[in-house]
């Protein structure tokens, strides 16, 4: 899944839930969808899925994460497990929608079109699949080792790539493009605006 499991198990052993804030872009799915979620993480966006009316299942190939949505998962309402993006352990078909947020982000190149032709096997004919990565206008975007055109490491080993919406578009073209757009804002740090952005876009199987 994510470029280096060790890495991510530092990553959370030694500062526990790193993603925080509000999930505000879940789509309206119907009522019983069979939903995949690629990369869980410590749960944000698990959690707000949990609310839902969906049939979710979440996957992490880090143990210490997939520990930490378990827990955030008091009613035990979605399956998770531990398992590779790359290699998923479920049938053709199965899903009417898979979420692939910003795990794409944190794969090398052949490792990103390895999941996406995973994630596109497992989502059914008519299924939605989710995306959203980080963006080159985002203002860490080249801060760190490069890895590949686009891709920094940082931290403990863990690998970043930063998305133009037409290679987004790219990465998906065996599927049909809804839509794509990259969401803008600024976060402050210490008194001082930095420009956030990330691509998002929909596509259908």
């Amino acid at each position: 899944m994510r470029d280096g499991s060790g890495a991510w198990e530092k990553e959370y052993l030694s500062k526990g839930a790193v993603w925080g804030g509000a999930v505000h872009h879940l789509p309206a799915l119907p009522q019983g969808s069979r939903v995949l979620e690629l990369g869980c993480g410590n749960g944000k966006t698990l959690s707000a899925m949990i609310g839902r009316n969906w049939n979710v299942t979440a996957i992490d190939f880090s143990f210490s994460a997939v520990a930490m949505s378990r827990m955030n998962d008091t009613q035990q309402k979605a399956e998770i497990c531990v398992a590779d993006a790359r290699s998923l352990p479920f049938a053709h078909g199965r899903f009417d929608a898979v979420f692939a947020i910003h795990i794409l982000s944190h794969l090398k190149k052949t490792d990103r079109t390895r999941a996406v032709k995973e994630a596109v096997r497992v989502l059914k004919n008519g299924g939605i699949l989710y995306f959203s990565g980080f963006s080159t206008e985002d203002f860490r975007s080249g801060k760190g080792s490069a890895v590949e055109e686009g891709t920094v490491k940082r931290g403990y080993g863990i690998c970043t790539h930063y998305f133009t919406e037409p290679e987004a578009h790219e990465l998906f073209s065996n599927l049909t493009l809804e839509t794509i757009t990259t969401k803008r804002w600024y976060m402050r740090v210490r008194g001082q605006d930095f420009p956030r952005a990330e691509v998002h876009a929909v596509f259908i199987k």
